[in-house]
């Protein structure tokens, strides 16, 4: 299974850091925030991985090279100027990615939950991973019913709790299709290349039923600002559970 790593973004919250560095080159715990995923996708038995890259795009083949340094072939997805979002940048990378499921996951995030617990043939068009909600995001993103069933949003009717998407999940190419007949008529849906959230995809596609879920109950951290930069470094650099 090929790898998405999410990190074209500009890390507006993590400014001033990310005006001369992209986040998810910032260092924690000694390394850089992309490798801790590298390594782990390596481990995982992933083999290709596409990055894809639009803020200070450049330094990120400057840096990572081809990958083999992590035992793995890195390819770059370039984006412009301008990122594409989730969506709009997973549409633009599948000519890279294939016409196999894939992984994605967000660069900007820090987990020891292992990728190749997921299938490699999710049921329906995607599986995603949930944790549960941190304290910068304490409503959640999708909603659970008392059988245990996905809801499309957080507040949902019958949902009896919320979870908050993890930013790692598997994807059937599938999931794009049709896409705009989803997204509308927006204005990111009108550029070339289009630029929308994957988002709205999702929250279909868990109405028709056709998305898989599991709980992540280890650790997991969206690291989002300076602050909660600083304080993995700490517990990394401590060697602090995790």
């Amino acid at each position: 299974m090929k790898a998405l790593l999410f990190a074209a973004g500009r890390g507006e919250r993590m400014r001033p850091l990310t005006d001369a560095t992209p986040k998810p080159l910032l260092r924690v715990g000694g390394k850089r925030l992309i490798e801790w995923h590298l390594e782990r996708l390596a481990a995982a038995g992933v083999r290709e991985v596409v990055v894809n890259v639009a803020h200070l795009a450049d330094q990120f083949p400057a840096t990572l090279g081809d990958g083999s340094r992590y035992g793995i072939h890195i390819e770059y997805s370039r984006e412009g100027d301008v990122p594409l979002e989730t969506g709009g940048g997973m549409l633009h990378a599948l000519p890279l990615l294939g016409d196999n499921p894939f992984l994605t996951v967000n660069a900007d995030i820090f987990t020891d939950f292992d990728s190749a617990a997921l299938p490699s043939q999710p049921h329906g068009v995607a599986e995603l991973v949930l944790v549960d909600n941190p304290p910068q995001h304490p409503h959640g993103d999708f909603g659970i019913d008392a059988n245990g069933k996905l809801l499309p949003r957080a507040d949902s009717p019958g949902a009896v709790r919320a979870l908050t998407f993890a930013g790692i999940g598997v994807y059937q190419p599938a999931i794009l299709r049709d896409w705009q007949a989803v997204i509308g008529d927006t204005t990111g849906a009108r550029e070339s290349p289009p630029r929308f959230s994957i988002t709205p995809l999702l929250r279909a596609a868990i109405t028709r039923r056709q998305v898989a879920w599991r709980h992540h109950r280890g650790f997991w951290a969206d690291v989002g600002t300076p602050e909660r930069l600083a304080t993995l470094d700490e517990a990394l650099r401590a060697q602090k559970p995790l």
